[in-house]
């Protein structure tokens, strides 16, 4: 598959089988995203990878900490949080390294790792597997943050959940680029 009809084919896949990934894929898959683009190569990107019990644990924290934010929601909405890591039999949390150096703004290192998450959902499609990007609540959650060894104040770009697909689905195209873009010439 080359490049453009990666781009161009590549959709979210939501519903994906709960067979393992073996771990040579998912490591095809990290150095994608570590061949983003970044200024100053500085590759600020942080990959945790969670498979198996590691997926229970970080639901396990997600409840936990909805919980501690609002203890009377019913019990059901809580088995429900600590379901969602389960969606998919891989998720790689992408976290955001703060800048070292004045000269790099925060927002090039979030750009980087964004880059970073694109270039795995890429792969992740070149492979015939399936992945969603979610962010949300969760990649703000300060106790999600530290169970996944970042600091309170880092950034989190997204959770990447990856699998293979359920099935192929048609989707419609995507709306053209003209209405977002002015030519200055």
């Amino acid at each position: 598959m080359d490049t453009l009809e990666a781009i161009k084919t590549r959709h979210t896949v939501g519903k994906v089988k709960a067979d393992s990934l073996p771990r040579d894929v998912i490591e095809k898959l990290l150095d994608a995203g570590n061949d983003a683009p970044n200024h100053h190569k500085v590759r600020p990107w942080r990959f945790v990878v969670m498979t198996g019990d590691g997926r229970k644990k970080l639901g396990d924290v997600m409840a936990a900490s909805q919980s501690a934010r609002q203890p009377d929601l019913p019990p059901e909405t809580f088995d429900k949080t600590r379901a969602l890591p389960l969606r998919a039999p891989a998720v790689i949390a992408v976290g955001v390294d703060k800048p070292t150096e004045a000269k790099i703004p925060e927002v090039e290192n979030i750009s980087a790792a964004s880059a970073a998450c694109q270039n795995i959902l890429l792969a992740a499609h070149a492979l015939g597997l399936g992945a969603i990007w979610r962010t949300g609540e969760w990649a703000r959650d300060a106790k999600v943050k530290e169970f996944l060894g970042f600091a309170e104040d880092q950034h989190i770009a997204g959770f990447i959940y990856i699998g293979y697909p359920e099935a192929v689905s048609e989707y419609p195209p995507r709306p053209s680029f003209e209405d977002r873009t002015r030519w200055i010439e």
